[in-house]
């Protein structure tokens, strides 16, 4: 609410609700029936829902002020276009309420469901309230209606609800939808078909419920899939309801291997947020699946981190039986991790006809390139320095043909505490085809909180500064290392995207 001292009248934002009447609040009853002058919004029919909802208490003295929309839908010939005719319109609208209030005249403008929630009141509002005394009443709105007339939980516990406009597209939709735990998507109508393919592009739409009217004569409740798209209003919404405690979609087992990146929730994808939400079973390192937010009823299988052939069987066993399993990898599930150890098992006899699918991931790589520069800005190699799967020789022939091409290199699992003696080896060979100044970045827990970024020459790499939670990123015959900044403290690594000719 805001008070200004003023002989003039006072602007009300009046909330009516979902649509029944009786929903409405009294402090809403009491502004309408106390306003001099009743303002609604109509489209050029002259119809008006939010005024139909308040008439049993308009009174004869009552001054009505119908603001007419001058376009809804349809086109429009104005110079503005369809945005330039709505800015005009909103002017013109709030100087006519502005004269009433000059006056001294009391004005309620009627919104359905919340004044600042979707409603064309803000526009009001937002020219209005600086300028006079104001009060917005707020109102239950069609998110709330439609949970309840659906009688199902909306969000819980921890849960997170995401309300989209249906106009959004298509592809923002998706990523949206597939992002988040529960959801209401408004403003349906022409826009059903685009929300329809985001929740079934997204994975949602056996969850996906539909509610057109909420309170209103005419209601509608039911699966969203079920739904004609010729048979949407505006006035509907889709929902996808909480899914604690809520029964497992018929869809058959699967395995999503998935990318958690290389650190905490900033570097998830939207694709991986919703395939953890969705499964049934979290599978993997336990260091990972530390990393997966608890969620209730979920499962829960942690595991050591030499066990990816044991850890792979166990995920798909769970999905023969009908769940939905998750296997979490750091970074990227294709890159040294996971896919490959769920491909392997899933490629023999008994786990053929299950179900995988691959949820790429940030890579440590390129994580560690960004807080360094663009050192990755060429042809690059990634190779790891592990010989647990691989024999050393394999490695060093593989370290040498890559440094004779002049690649950018990204080393991978440098060190650990059984493994001490190959990041000098790597060095010692990398040496042979670089210069002592070739530039290095050593790239330690990049995005976690004991997180630190050093740029070092190849020739002062020390191995005792290196273990397994650390990534190299050794640069090529042209990669630049540069001093910027006024006071030249901010040390970045670059890469040209051209290679001189000869």
């Amino acid at each position: 609410m805001s008070e200004k001292p003023s002989t003039t009248g006072r602007l009300y934002g009046v909330g009516l609700g979902p649509g029944d009447p009786s929903l409405m609040t009294l402090r809403a009853v009491e502004c309408i029936t106390e306003a001099d002058v009743v303002a609604y919004h109509s489209a050029r029919h002259g119809r008006s829902i939010a005024r139909s909802i308040a008439e049993r208490h308009l009174r004869p003295g009552h001054i009505e002020e119908p603001l007419v929309y001058p376009v809804t839908t349809e086109t429009t010939d104005h110079p503005g276009g369809y945005r330039g005719a709505m800015e005009e319109f909103y002017e013109e609208a709030a100087a006519r309420l502005a004269a009433h209030l000059d006056a001294g005249r009391t004005v309620a403008v009627l919104a359905e469901g919340d004044p600042l929630f979707y409603s064309s009141y803000m526009h009001m509002h937002k020219r209005l309230a600086d300028r006079y005394p104001t009060e917005v009443v707020p109102g239950v709105t069609s998110v709330s209606a439609a949970a309840a007339r659906l009688g199902e939980p909306l969000v819980e516990g921890e849960e997170v609800l995401t309300i989209l406009p249906g106009t959004l597209p298509e592809e923002e939709l998706t990523a949206r939808l597939a992002a988040t735990d529960s959801a209401v998507v408004m403003k349906l109508g022409r826009t059903f078909p685009a929300v329809r393919g985001a929740l079934e592009r997204s994975g949602r739409l056996a969850e996906a419920r539909y509610v057109e009217r909420a309170t209103m004569p005419g209601e509608r409740t039911g699966r969203l899939a079920d739904v004609d798209p010729q048979s949407v209003p505006y006035f509907s919404v889709a929902v996808l309801p909480s899914r604690v405690d809520a029964p497992p979609v018929a869809d058959g087992g699967e395995v999503v291997v998935v990318g958690l990146g290389p650190a905490g929730p900033q570097w998830l994808t939207p694709e991986a947020r919703g395939a953890l939400a969705a499964a049934q079973d979290i599978v993997g390192y336990s260091t990972y699946v530390d990393r997966v937010p608890v969620r209730p009823g979920q499962q829960r299988h942690a595991s050591d981190n030499k066990v990816e052939s044991e850890r792979a069987e166990f995920a798909l066993d769970l999905a023969r039986q009908g769940r939905r399993v998750a296997v979490v990898s750091s970074g990227d599930p294709g890159v040294f991790a996971m896919a490959t150890a769920v491909l392997e098992v899933a490629c023999e006899g008994p786990y053929r006809d299950v179900p995988v699918r691959v949820v790429p991931g940030m890579t440590a790589a390129h994580a560690a390139a960004s807080r360094a520069g663009a050192p990755l800005g060429h042809d690059y190699a990634v190779v790891s320095l592990s010989d647990r799967l691989k024999p050393w020789e394999v490695i060093a022939g593989r370290l040498h043909a890559a440094a004779a091409a002049d690649l950018v290199l990204a080393l991978y699992n440098p060190g650990s505490r059984s493994r001490v003696w190959q990041v000098g080896k790597a060095r010692d060979l990398l040496l042979e085809h670089r210069a002592p100044d070739t530039p290095v970045v050593m790239a330690r827990d990049v995005g976690g909180p004991t997180e630190r970024i050093r740029i070092v020459s190849l020739g002062e790499l020390d191995p005792a500064e290196v273990d397994m939670r650390t990534l190299l990123i050794v640069g090529s015959t042209q990669t630049r290392r540069v001093r910027r900044g006024t006071d030249g403290t901010e040390e970045i690594v670059w890469t040209p995207r051209r290679y001189p000719e000869g």
